[in-house]
């Protein structure tokens, strides 16, 4: 038999259960429904901001990084330039026949470096710095008494950073700890 509220048992709703009493009392249930209406809707208006947060961080660094791979290329044309001004000899550079050609490849040069910087691309600093795995890349190890172990001191390829990404790590020989021996030619 189950208990009932009389006069002579007073606490009887006491001991019923919660679920009980909001099956019976319909105000309760409406108010519960209200309730888990009010949280259902907080959150899916905190997950729609939060995509909404999400979709434009990824439009700023779709438009940031979008000439990423165009960049990539363009390193190419950069190194060939700067090939061909390091190949130029000191006497055909003060030839007067071929001085218009030298300074074309410098100013090209120029224009292409203005063109990096303006669009966020810098060279990374390579020599007399430590070396750093997110911007270097150590191809070979010299014997140099001159510098502390683990720094760059020579710079094979030049590395590049598109504003704070990596577009591609330098080239580099690092110094490495040992006596004097033989020392690798650097001009070669």
């Amino acid at each position: 038999m189950t208990e009932q509220t009389t006069p002579e048992n007073p606490d009887a709703s006491a001991t019923e259960k919660p679920e009980e009493a909001a099956s019976r009392n319909p105000l309760a249930e409406l108010e519960a429904d209200l309730e888990r209406l009010k949280n259902d809707l907080l959150y899916a208006q905190a997950e729609t901001q939060n995509v909404r947060r999400r979709l434009e961080k990824e439009k700023a660094d779709a438009i940031a990084y979008a000439a990423t791979g165009f960049a990539r290329d363009m390193l190419s044309v950069a190194d060939n330039l700067a090939r061909a001004l390091a190949a130029i000899p000191a006497e055909a550079a003060s030839d007067e026949k071929l001085k218009p050609f030298v300074t074309g490849i410098e100013m090209t040069a120029r224009e292409l470096e203005t063109v990096f910087q303006r669009n966020g691309i810098t060279r990374i600093a390579a020599v007399g710095e430590p070396l750093d795995p997110n911007r270097h890349q150590a191809i070979m190890e010299v014997e140099s008494p001159e510098a502390a172990p683990g720094t760059v001191v020579h710079e094979m390829q030049a590395g590049y950073m598109i504003r704070d990404r990596l577009l591609r790590p330098a080239m580099v020989g690092v110094a490495k700890a040992g006596a004097a021996g033989p020392s690798v030619d650097m001009k070669a």
